[in-house]
C-alpha cells in the first residue's frame, strides 16, 4: 500500500527576512538550487513508496502551490484550504479524517515543506523501518542524528541508540547550551525534525483519547468543505474555533504509542541566515567561509554570507567577518552570524512603524502570474505585470484611478466596457476611470507589459469584480 504523503505549507517563515516574508514564505523560494523547498519536499515524497500528495495551505497560497507542483509535473491526491492558521494538529487531524474517507488503514507521512534533505532514497530507507511499526498502530517520528549542540532545536530521547524502531520516551524543549551538549553526549537524544508517519486511523484514536474537543470541528470543516477550482475550502466557522496547537503539545506529548527512527543522512530546517551559510559554504581554503552568489563579492572576508536577490543590486564586503548581508530590491540585512534567530525581531519592529517590507515584496504572486511596482509616487504608479499563456485577469473597475497600459512582450486581448481589442508589442490603450475592463493573455508565450496608474487612491483594494475565473471574491 502506497504511503500517502501529507505536505504542510504553510507559515510565514520570518526567520529569513527579507527574502522571506508573509506574503511569499521560505517554502516557496528557491533557497538552496534552483527549485524551491516546496518543490524539492514534493520530489523527495514522490516515486514508488508513496501515492499523491495531500497539501495543506492557506487561501493566499493555494495557486502558487498548484503552479509549484505543476511545473515538476506532480499531481496532488488534494490541496486543501485552511481558513486560518491553527498550527499543525488540526492539520495534521483534517489529513488523517480525509484519508480514513477512503481507507480507514492508510499510512500518512506527513512531513514539513521546507526542509533540505539531499539524500530521498536515504530518508526513504528510513521511512521504510518504520512503516512495519506505523501499520501496527504506532505513531512513528522521525529523529535526526544531532551533528553539534544546537539550541534551537526541540530534542527526542529515545531508549536506546539504534536506528529503530525505538520507543520514543519523551519530547525535551529547545534546550540551553549546556544541556544540548550533555544530551549529545549521552547519545540516545535526536533532534526533533517534525515529521510523522502512522495510520490514520491511530492518529484518529489518538486524537479521540487526548485532544477529544478537536474532532468535531474538524470533521465539520470537512464534512461542510467545498470544492473550489480544484482546491478543498475547508469550513471557517468550526474551524475558527479550534485551537492553535501543535501536535506535539495537542497529542504526542500525552500518547503512549509512540516510535521513533533515527536518521543520520543530512537534514536541515534551514531555519535561520546561519542555516542556508552552512548549506551553501564549501571547503575551498581560498574563501574562507565567504558564502557569495553570483551578485555578491567577498573580498578579505572571513565566515560571512553575502546574498542579493535582485539582479541590479551588486552587494560587496571587505574586510568583514562573522556577519550576514542578505539584499532585496526593497530591503538589507546586516547582522552578526550569531544573531540569526534574532531576524524576526525585525520583522516586528518594521510591523510597529507600518513599513510594508515586513510582510510584502514589491513583487505580488496572482494566479494569473505577478506584478510588481517599478515606481510608486502620490498621484501614480508604475507596474510591470506578466500574464501567464491563457491567463486572464478579472473582469474589474475601479473608483480612483485611471490606467494606461502599454504591451512590450506578446499580446494582450483587452476589453474596456464593450469593446475588446487586441493589442501587440508597442502598442498601448487607456482604460478611463470607472470603465469596466480586464486583461487576457490569448497567445502562448508570456505577455508582459508596462501599466502606469494615475489617481487620487492606488491601493490594491480599489478594484470591483464583476467576473473572475479564480474565484476571487
Amino acid at each position: 500500500m502506497a504511503i500517502t504523503p501529507v505536505l504542510l505549507a504553510g507559515g510565514s517563515g520570518t526567520r529569513l527576512w527579507p527574502v522571506s516574508r508573509k506574503s511569499f514564505p521560505k517554502q516557496f523560494a528557491p533557497l538552496i538550487g534552483e527549485e524551491s523547498l516546496f518543490q524539492a519536499s514534493a520530489r523527495r515524497l514522490a516515486g514508488p513508496r508513496y501515492g499523491a500528495p495531500l497539501v495543506m495551505t492557506n487561501a493566499d497560497f493555494r495557486f502558487i502551490v498548484a503552479e509549484q507542483l505543476d511545473q515538476i509535473q506532480i499531481d496532488p491526491e488534494a490541496i486543501l484550504i485552511e481558513p486560518a492558521g491553527r498550527n499543525t494538529a488540526p492539520a495534521i487531524l483534517a489529513a488523517a479524517l480525509l484519508a480514513a474517507e477512503r481507507d480507514p488503514d492508510a499510512v500518512l507521512l506527513v512531513a514539513p515543506s521546507d526542509h533540505v534533505v539531499p539524500d530521498a532514497e536515504g530518508f526513504g530507507r528510513a521511512v521504510d523501518l518504520g512503516l512495519s511499526a506505523a501499520e501496527a498502530g504506532r505513531i512513528v517520528t522521525f529523529g535526526i542524528t544531532p551533528t553539534r549542540p544546537e539550541t534551537g532545536y526541540g530534542y527526542m530521547e529515545a531508549e536506546g541508540e539504534g536506528q529503530g524502531p525505538l520507543v520514543l520516551k519523551r519530547f525535551v524543549e529547545k534546550p540551553k547550551a549546556e544541556d544540548a551538549a550533555r544530551m549529545i553526549a549521552q547519545g540516545n537524544y535526536l533532534w526533533n525534525g517534525g515529521i510523522f508517519l502512522f495510520a490514520a486511523r491511530t492518529m484518529i484514536e489518538a486524537f479521540k483519547a487526548h485532544a477529544p474537543d478537536y474532532l468535531a470541528p474538524v470533521q465539520a470543516a470537512l464534512t461542510e468543505a467545498r470544492a473550489d477550482l480544484g482546491f478543498l475550502r475547508l469550513a471557517p466557522e468550526p474551524w475558527d474555533r479550534l485551537p492553535d496547537l501543535s501536535i506535539d503539545y495537542a497529542v504526542l506529548e500525552a500518547a503512549k504509542n509512540l516510535s521513533v527512527v533515527r536518521y543520520s543522512g543530512h537534514w536541515s530546517d534551514l531555519g535561520g541566515w546561519d542555516a542556508v551559510w552552512r548549506e551553501t559554504q564549501t571547503d575551498a581554503p581560498a574563501e574562507r567561509g565567504a558564502v557569495t552568489d553570483a551578485r555578491s563579492t567577498a573580498i578579505d572576508c572571513d565566515n560571512v554570507l553575502l546574498r542579493s536577490q535582485d539582479e541590479g543590486i551588486e552587494v560587496v564586503g571587505i574586510g568583514l567577518q562573522d556577519v550576514m548581508v542578505v539584499a532585496t530590491n526593497d530591503a538589507v540585512l546586516v547582522a552578526g552570524m550569531d544573531r540569526a534567530q534574532e531576524v524576526r525581531r525585525a520583522v516586528s519592529a518594521l510591523k510597529d512603524k507600518g513599513a510594508r517590507q515586513a510582510e510584502t515584496f514589491l513583487r505580488d504572486h496572482r494566479p494569473w502570474g505577478w506584478f510588481e511596482t517599478l515606481a510608486l509616487a502620490d498621484r501614480f504608479q508604475v507596474k510591470r505585470i506578466v500574464v501567464n499563456p491563457g491567463a486572464a485577469l478579472s473582469l474589474q473597475s475601479h473608483f480612483h484611478r485611471s490606467e494606461h497600459w502599454i504591451v512590450v512582450s506578446g499580446t494582450a486581448r483587452v476589453t474596456v466596457d464593450e469593446t475588446v481589442t487586441l493589442v501587440t508589442e508597442n502598442q498601448s490603450i487607456y482604460v478611463p476611470l470607472g470603465a469596466v475592463h480586464r486583461m487576457e493573455n490569448p497567445g502562448k508565450v508570456p505577455m508582459v507589459l508596462i501599466e502606469v496608474q494615475t489617481g487620487v487612491y492606488l491601493g490594491e483594494d480599489d478594484i470591483v469584480r464583476y467576473e473572475d475565473v479564480y474565484s476571487r471574491g
